[in-house]
């Protein structure tokens, strides 16, 4: 016998994270839709109004502006040190990147008054007396603007194209409803994941641009896994079923809910190294850009594949005649069983009420009976 029966006290339950990875965790996704519907509703209104106010931090790519690179450095200086040098020659809002040893940096700056002009040279020759280079080792290189329009353009035409072709591939392999899914779920990540970065001000490069487009494939990978489970799961019920649609779908998504979980978890710790650990304390700023795009998008992909993905679809499924009529006959069965089950307790208490009380004895019926 244990020690917490000879002692009188209840055995202590097991974590949450244990309860789901031993699946012994029910979720009811599907019956508190409408909750996880306000709260998307409300992080899609915030990033959208954050969005509209503070707009995307581009970067000098698809802004244009001047790029100097500084080799042989020989005196030691901080990414500190060369902003204040280039704000010191009127030029603000500069990108500062030092490369590892300390020998050299890339300074990004937005276009100046003049290419090779006064504001030019006062930059490079602030730059020259904080680092130690020569004018030679510093090369200059003007952006314009025209290149991020057509970065911007060829991205919007592949996003596009790329939906498209997702429409089509989950209409043949499931159903349209399931691909219109698919996408409002697509949808929902991309607004959020920018309306992160508008908020937050982080600048969109065009290693931002990429790892956008890979989240979409991440986040259409986890919520094809979740609808074959659905579709399969969903395949057994006939117009006899004891559960609805929804309660079915709901049972689907908590079979892959482990995977799913399991799945995002090892792909956001290298992503997650990637960005705290090569980028920030390595010094690795050329992979900031990918790595926060990517982590952002994998979290966001995550939540929406199961609290997103799975209640829409449910939500369009119940508007066939099919579902609907399965779901009303459910619930009247379930209704007819409440009812019966309350029916003998009802019954015995009329019969009770209808049964005539007995009627007193007189004193001379009961001498004779003493008699």
């Amino acid at each position: 016998m244990s020690d917490a029966t000879t002692t009188g006290q209840r055995p202590r339950r097991a974590g949450l994270l244990r309860r789901v990875l031993g699946r012994t965790e029910y979720f009811d996704f599907i019956g508190q839709s409408r909750k996880f519907l306000i709260v998307s509703v409300v992080l899609l209104a915030v990033v959208a109004i954050g969005g509209l106010l503070r707009g995307l931090n581009f970067s000098i790519e698809f802004t244009g502006g001047t790029a100097l690179t500084i080799t042989n450095a020989s005196k030691d200086f901080t990414a500190e040190d060369l902003r204040d040098a280039v704000s010191d020659a009127g030029v603000e809002g500069a990108l500062v990147q030092v490369v590892d040893g300390g020998d050299g940096a890339l300074v990004s700056t937005p276009a100046v008054e003049e290419i090779g002009g006064e504001q030019q040279r006062d930059m490079v020759a602030g730059i020259t007396e904080v680092t130690g280079a020569g004018e030679g080792d510093i090369a200059r290189e003007a952006v314009g603007p025209r290149w991020g329009q057509q970065i911007t353009q060829q991205s919007l035409r592949g996003l596009l194209v790329f939906l498209v072709l997702v429409a089509l591939y989950l209409a043949l392999r499931f159903e349209w409803r399931m691909a219109a899914a698919a996408i409002v779920t697509l949808v929902h990540d991309i607004v959020l994941t920018v309306g992160i970065y508008a908020i937050v001000g982080f600048p969109v490069s065009p290693a931002s641009v990429i790892a956008f487009l890979t989240i979409l494939g991440y986040s259409l990978y986890d919520t094809v896994v979740v609808f074959d489970r659905v579709g399969e799961d969903t395949a057994r019920l006939s117009s006899v079923a004891t559960k609805t649609y929804g309660e079915t779908a709901n049972e689907a998504l908590n079979e892959v809910l482990v995977r799913s979980l399991s799945t995002s978890l090892t792909s956001l710790l290298p992503v997650g190294a990637l960005l705290f650990i090569g980028a920030n304390l390595l010094g690795a700023k050329t992979l900031q850009d990918l790595a926060l795009a990517l982590f952002i998008g994998m979290a966001v992909g995550t939540y929406s594949s199961i609290v997103v993905a799975t209640p829409f679809l449910v939500w369009l499924k119940e508007k066939e005649p099919r579902w609907a009529e399965l779901k009303q006959r459910v619930e009247s069965r379930r209704g007819g069983a409440d009812r019966d089950a309350s029916a003998p307790a009802a019954v015995g208490s009329t019969l009770a009420q209808s049964r005539p009380a007995p009627r007193p004895r007189s004193s001379k019926s009961r001498a004779k009976r003493r008699r």
